[in-house]
């Protein structure tokens, strides 16, 4: 057993350069690779981090400049309906006067068409009472004039 134990203590002896070899290497390589290796990535990861706070700022300012847009847009809408509004209701105004207008002015014109027919109409009264007593008395005597004759047929008045 102790002649295992020697071998062993002599395999650990030829051992000690290459551990020492690798223990130069690893920290070789983690002094001049591995340290920039994980100053770029930690530079790159907060470079990312960065341009991802800045793009949610800059699309939260732009959702908030369309949110004023359409607020905006909303205002300008709701000023042009109430201007059409007034407009609409002033030319109804309007439209009701000149209806209104109008109708005055039938309703004169009606009234001095019934006032003219009712003077023309007393007139031409007159003129008939006038002419009934000439009228029949004109028919009366043709009537009497010509005695009609029994058999022939009757003749009409001239």
């Amino acid at each position: 057993m102790q002649e295992i134990v020697h071998q062993l203590g002599e395999l650990f002896l030829q051992a000690v350069p290459t551990v020492l070899i690798i223990l130069i290497f690893y920290f070789m390589l983690r002094a001049l690779f591995f340290k920039p290796l994980l100053g770029v990535m930690a530079e790159r990861d907060s470079r990312t981090v960065g341009a991802q706070k800045a793009s949610e700022a800059a699309q939260a300012a732009a959702a908030e400049k369309v949110k004023q847009y359409q607020e905006a847009l909303k205002q300008a809408r709701g000023q042009v309906y109430a201007e059409q509004e007034s407009a609409r209701k002033k030319l109804l105004e309007e439209r009701a006067a000149q209806i209104k207008e109008a109708r005055t002015k039938a309703a004169g014109e009606v009234s001095a068409a019934k006032a003219r027919v009712a003077t023309e109409l007393a007139a031409a009264r007159r003129d008939v009472e006038a002419t009934v007593a000439q009228l029949s008395a004109e028919i009366a005597r043709r009537i009497l004039q010509t005695p009609p004759r029994p058999g022939a047929p009757m003749r009409e008045a001239r």
